[in-house]
């Protein structure tokens, strides 16, 4: 995770997260979508990009995702793009305290 406040002008932050197949990148999204839908009542602003094409965008607004093939994500290189940007330690739902 990115943290771009500060440094971007049309979001926070970024989760770049990685799968190895076309089934799993949607999965992920997929998961992602439904759990913020069901758990947060949040919904995606535009998703864009499908499984094919190795990358799947989630915009959030203020939080973006990219879901990559791990070739297309060592490609693209989005942590080295936005390398001034301090990154933000994942935390699991079980880690977040009350």
């Amino acid at each position: 995770m990115l943290d771009l406040r500060g440094i971007s002008s049309f979001t926070d932050f970024f989760v770049i997260c990685s799968g190895t197949s076309e089934p799993h990148l949607k999965a992920i999204a997929g998961e992602i979508e439904t759990r913020l839908r069901e758990e947060d009542g949040v919904r995606a602003a535009s998703v864009d990009g499908f499984p094919a094409s190795q990358w799947i965008v989630l915009d959030y607004l203020q939080v973006i995702v990219h879901v990559f093939h791990r070739d297309k994500r060592a490609f693209y290189s989005l942590e080295d793009l936005w390398g001034d940007a301090p990154r933000v330690q994942w935390q699991t739902a079980g880690a977040r305290s009350s």
